[in-house]
């Protein structure tokens, strides 16, 4: 439970002091993942989470940890007694946890002459909602003592191109980084023809001058809407005349979304920090266009070696990262970077000033060569 000597701010300023963001969305894990009566333990923003979903269906996520002697409850089990609602049986001493606020529902061990209000006893709970086949918990900056924030009555955003019946890709990855470095890397726009050097997407002999169009979006921005650059030869199996935009939303999402025609194919990456070290990197892909079904395998294959070389990419980089050096980004090819550290700076003053965020980027065409 938070600390309730803590002023609200204070507690808001320790939080993004980590260098995280709260009173926003974080992803978790595919709806298809959590089957009924499962739970499953992860981390995320250093906190361990069991996320599970009750016999009957409903998502939730609590702390991972029993207040009683630190058991993860993960490791327990979902207990149903009768008409009463799903609860979490601590694996140690049969405490029982309410998968709806994390209220302590009984303590085995008490007897009846013994004054305890168990009902006090509680355990962090996350808000989680389900969106398009996706998991998603809110982390707040304060929670009230039932871990609930107002804020969280704001659904996750809601991406286009979720096509196709089910994913064509699922592939996931942890970088040994913090969330930022992980995001500016996800969103640099020169360094493919140096890391990603395959036959069928580009030679680093073969760059070109690019100039893209950008527009501010909710929490975030895009590449407006265009047709791919000719030297990315992996566009070329969609045929026709595809045009793409690519987007970025905070806390961690990007995702481009292609059409042909009346195809779509939507590439969604989202970015889940695990600790201060290290981030979660998932992708996932829909489409109902007939090349998904056709090269499935290849394009499968070239995504997950895309996400391979970016990790070795970062394993490269911390050998620098270590020393703390000044980092030089210019403009332009570096502008997306200084407009996801605008961003963040705004979000964690419009929390702590309690004031509507005013996204700082403006619209502008930016130019590099890759």
């Amino acid at each position: 439970m938070p600390d309730g000597d803590a002023s609200t701010s204070t507690r808001m300023e320790t939080a993004f002091g980590r260098g995280f963001l709260y009173d926003l969305w974080y992803f978790a894990a595919l709806s298809s993942a959590m089957n009924p009566g499962s739970l499953r333990r992860i981390e995320m923003l250093g906190e361990p989470m069991l996320i599970g979903r009750t016999r009957a269906g409903k998502a939730f996520a609590l702390r991972d940890i029993c207040p009683h002697r630190a058991a993860p409850l993960s490791a327990g089990k979902l207990v149903k007694l009768g008409s009463e609602p799903e609860t979490v049986e601590c694996p140690y001493h049969g405490w029982r946890f309410s998968t709806a606020d994390g209220a302590c529902t009984s303590i085995p061990s008490l007897l009846d002459d013994q004054d305890l209000e168990v009902d006090r006893i509680r355990v962090r709970s996350f808000p989680v909602r389900e969106s398009q086949g996706m998991v998603f918990v809110y982390f707040a900056a304060a929670p009230r003592a039932d871990g609930v924030s107002p804020d969280a009555e704001v659904e996750p955003p809601s991406f286009p191109g979720v096509v196709g019946g089910g994913p064509k890709l699922i592939d996931a990855m942890d970088f040994d980084t913090h969330i930022d470095q992980a995001v500016v890397g996800l969103m640099d726009p020169t360094h493919g023809p140096y890391v990603h050097q395959q036959w069928w997407w580009r030679s680093k002999s073969h760059q070109i001058e690019k100039q893209k169009r950008f527009e501010p979006r909710p929490l975030g921005f895009a590449m407006a809407s265009h047709a791919p650059s000719k030297n990315s030869r992996a566009y070329r199996i969609l045929g026709g005349a595809p045009e793409t935009e690519i987007s970025f939303r905070l806390p961690g999402y990007r995702w481009e979304h292609i059409t042909v025609g009346k195809r779509q194919v939507l590439a969604l990456t989202f970015l889940t920090p695990v600790t201060a070290s290290k981030t979660r990197i998932t992708q996932i892909i829909w489409s109902d266009h007939p090349a998904f079904l056709l090269l499935r395998p290849f394009i499968r294959a070239g995504a997950r070696a895309f996400l391979r070389q970016d990790g070795d990419m970062v394993n490269l980089q911390n050998q620098g990262l270590k020393y703390d050096p000044p980092l030089l980004w210019i403009d332009d090819a570096d502008k997306q970077a200084k407009w996801y550290q605008a961003l963040k700076r705004e979000w964690v003053k419009s929390r702590t000033e309690a004031r509507p965020f005013v996204n700082p980027v403006e619209a502008t065409t930016l130019r590099w060569r890759s």
